[in-house]
């Protein structure tokens, strides 16, 4: 196995990387204020972003979910890697070499198996590339050429070419030092009689990219007739490759998405190239798979669900366009974003249109789009026999639902009024109440509309807002009540001595865990403690704060560390009178309750008649009312 990397260069990782650089590769992140940004939290469905960003600490928190940690723990987490895999990619990413405690260098045969199969598709795509130049290829650069690309379309998306021979990649890239097992596992070679082969040959090559822009697949096109595969040949399921969680395009549409809250889902790889060279460069397309769930996830990261946000999905007017555009108006209410679509005309695909009509005539295709649930409307009424009244029944019936999910209110009522006379019933207030009806019975049901076509389509209730009410649970550990004054203050506290140490040291460093009565957080206190305390804080916070979450003894309390380090604090000036504050009034309540305690031992001695005792709890019965009253007087210069 690899050595351990060593801990300087784990901590050079950390602070050469910044975590709002990361983060942002998968999703927009906005002001948060204090320092900090926010976005909706790659790990769990939310609607209002609850996920927050600390440049400055090189943390993050979603107070959703309670997912947390440094830039590390964010990819690990997103990316499914481990922890050497994960600082192995950073370091790539930063020109940092790593060292090994058992081993030497970066030893690169011993490199987790994601990282590995990540540099063969590397490879592959510089190597498929390189070849799509040579004189083989000349069928490719052709069939690029008739769909209007030429060699810089070609270049800005790595388009290459796949050699016709039996093992051409596969030896090259053995030469790499890739292993028979990784090339097969990676989908770029599989097994034939005498050992692998390529898995493509002679075929146009396209690279598909994650969200990150690391190759984790290819595409490829069909050339020749004598091929006797499908048209189209893609990767097969990968441990880096799960074509229902990727996006063709997304590497180069993802800023653009964020920048503008919209999207245009087109059906091919030609018809996103050819959307990007119009100046449609939100453009994306799935990879040989329906549009889905997972896809939407990754939008709705990118999309912030702006109340201005936009998905447009363009489809050919056939039937087989028609069907699919129904089936993505399935997922409309998983989008808080409005979702269109725009019909090509004449069956043909933004790739066609272009190279019939011009770049101008793709982004006319895209502005003449129409709400979705507009189309849906109007594909269910032409369904059914208007003529006669038990049609025109039956279509209202099964149009109504579709109406009632519609999530603007105004747009709601105004297409109820434009169904009535769709379907020529002259009593408009009679769809209108109907298509009401229909929405109550979604609320009251959790969004479950009456039984038959169009059910479900109640919008989904709303997602926590930006901070939570009352403190979240921390993992494993008891419940926290922000009501209670003495929690909500050691709270503070805490969150002071991990943001701002200078403001509490060094009269923090002298506080004991007793003094806090929460036990997640008399753990945090104890973990400051182990990391040297806050006054550890006032040279270099993010190697204090890593300082602090490694000497957690849990993940629970790792957890409660990093929501506290980026939790905003709750006064708008935090300075030297409001640390001083919080210090007093956790040490008062402490000085209190031990008051407290020692006057039942006082009644119980007084009782019992033991002298010798009795004095020593009276003397310090007097020592802490007298602090307590200078802390009272004086403030944070008594302590």
């Amino acid at each position: 196995m690899a050595g351990r990397i060593n801990d300087e260069d784990v901590k050079a990782v950390r602070d050469a990387v910044p975590i709002d650089a990361v983060v942002s590769e998968y999703l927009q992140l906005r002001n948060a204020g204090g320092g900090n940004l926010k976005g909706l939290c790659p790990f769990h469905d939310e609607k209002s972003p609850s996920f927050q960003v600390s440049p400055a600490k090189g943390l993050f928190h979603c107070f959703g979910c309670q997912e947390g940690g440094d830039t590390i723990a964010f990819v690990m987490k997103i990316d499914h890697l481990s922890f050497s895999e994960t600082v192995e990619r950073l370091a790539g990413q930063a020109g940092i070499t790593l060292r090994y405690e058992e081993g030497g260098y970066n030893p690169t045969h011993q490199r987790g198996e994601r990282i590995r199969l990540i540099e063969a598709h590397k490879a592959a795509a510089q190597y498929f590339t390189e070849q799509l130049d040579g004189p083989e290829a000349e069928i490719g650069r052709r069939f690029l050429a008739e769909r209007g690309f030429d060699q810089s379309a070609a270049a800005h998306f790595g388009v290459g070419y796949s050699p016709a021979g039996w093992d051409h990649l596969t030896r090259f890239l053995r030469g790499k030092g890739f292993t028979d097992k990784e090339l097969v596992l990676s989908g770029l070679s599989q097994d034939g009689r005498r050992g692998p082969i390529d898995r493509f040959r002679g075929r146009l090559m396209w690279p598909i990219r994650d969200i990150a822009g690391d190759v984790v697949g290819f595409g490829a096109r069909k050339l020749r007739d004598d091929d006797n595969g499908p048209k189209y040949l893609n990767t097969p399921e990968t441990a880096i490759y799960k074509k229902s969680q990727v996006l063709y395009g997304i590497d180069l549409a993802k800023k653009e998405i964020a920048k503008t809250s919209s999207a245009v889902v087109v059906e091919g790889y030609t018809d996103v190239m050819a959307c990007h060279l119009a100046g449609i460069t939100t453009a994306i397309a799935t990879c040989g798979t329906a549009f889905g769930g997972d896809h939407i996830k990754i939008l709705r990261r990118l999309l912030m669900d702006h109340a201005t946000a936009e998905v447009i999905f363009t489809f050919d007017g056939d039937a087989a366009g028609q069907k699919a555009a129904l089936r993505a108006f399935e997922d409309d209410q998983k989008f808080a974003a409005e979702t269109s679509i725009a019909i090509t005309p004449g069956g043909m695909d933004p790739c066609d249109l272009r190279l019939a009509e011009g770049d101008v005539a793709v982004k006319e295709l895209v502005e003449s789009r129409t709400p979705l649930f507009e189309f849906a409307i109007r594909q269910v009424v032409l369904r059914h026999n208007l003529d006669t009244p038990a049609g025109r029944a039956a279509a209202l019936d099964e149009a109504a639902p579709i109406v009632a999910g519609i999530k603007n209110v105004a747009i709601q009522h105004e297409s109820a009024v434009q169904l009535a006379g769709l379907l020529g019933i002259m009593d408009t207030q009679f769809v209108v109440k109907r298509v009401a009806q229909v929405a109550r019975w979604a609320r009251d049901r959790g969004g479950r509309g009456p039984s038959g076509p169009g059910r479900d389509r109640g919008r989904p209730s709303a997602a926590p807002s930006d901070a939570p009410a009352a403190a979240p649970r921390a993992p494993g550990g008891p419940a926290l009540n922000l009501r209670s004054p003495a929690h909500r203050t050691e709270r503070e506290l805490l969150k002071l001595a991990l943001q701002y140490p200078h403001l509490v040291s060094p009269a923090f460093d002298a506080y004991g865990a007793d003094e806090f009565t929460a036990p997640p957080y008399a753990a945090v206190r104890q973990a400051i403690e182990a990391a040297g305390g806050a006054e550890q804080g006032q040279q270099d916070s993010p190697a204090y704060l890593a300082l602090v979450r490694d000497a957690a003894p849990d993940d629970a309390v790792r957890a409660m560390v990093t929501e506290l380090a980026v939790e905003a604090i709750l006064r708008r000036t935090v300075d030297e009178v409001y640390a001083g504050e919080q210090l007093v009034q956790v040490r008062l309540r402490a000085v209190d309750r031990r008051v407290r305690e020692l006057q039942g031992s006082f009644t119980r001695l007084a009782s019992a008649g033991d002298e010798a005792r009795l004095t020593a709890v009276q003397s310090e019965l007097w020592v802490l009312q007298q602090y307590a009253r200078s802390l009272q007087e004086r403030g944070a210069a008594a302590l």
